[in-house]
């Protein structure tokens, strides 16, 4: 794939999802299983990379740019990445007066509820491609308890998973890290 349509594509993501990780079932509908030049695992891996990394909740895109074309790849998806961004300041300024408005606040309800419903949807395919033991069973139901009932920063979750993965595999309880 040129790193043209891949632009076009994580374009396309970034433009209809509204927020960082809801741009998830676009990419992985398209760049997964339509076209195949992307892996569940690799999708995984751009996610955990750039949740690890400071920046915005997007900056995932760079790296599925990356697995998909390398250094052109991931330009192509900075590019998708802030092009919205850019967009909205002259929109912003043209439509800011009408956003208090009752019919434009439940339009935006109802997009930020079907980005919730696609993020969740393609967001099961990669949980089965991450939990495949014991080990990982508990830490994703952990996750679940913890953000449940406290706010707590995602940077603390991938450490404390990666520390508990890390340690069982020095113990041999898991045989693989990341495999």
């Amino acid at each position: 794939m040129s790193a043209f349509l891949l632009f076009l594509y994580l374009l396309k993501a970034t433009l209809t999802s509204f927020s960082g990780l809801a741009s998830l079932p676009i990419l992985r509908q398209d760049l997964v299983l339509h076209h195949a030049v992307l892996t569940d695992r690799q999708l995984n891996t751009a996610i955990v990379v750039s949740r690890m990394t400071p920046g915005p909740a997007g900056l995932y895109l760079v790296s599925v740019g990356y697995f998909v074309d390398g250094v052109a790849g991931a330009v192509a998806g900075w590019l998708a990445m802030i092009a919205p961004a850019l967009l909205m300041i002259p929109l912003i300024r043209l439509m800011g007066h009408h956003a208090a408005h009752p019919r434009a606040r439940s339009m935006l309800q109802a997009v930020v509820l079907a980005s919730v419903g696609l993020l969740w949807a393609s967001s099961v395919p990669l949980a089965r491609e991450a939990v495949r033991d014991p080990l990982t069973i508990g830490i994703a139901v952990a996750t679940v308890i913890l953000l449940a009932l406290r706010k707590i920063d995602s940077i603390w979750i991938i450490l404390g998973a990666a520390t508990l993965e890390i340690g069982a595999a020095s113990v041999h309880l898991v045989s693989r890290i990341g495999g």
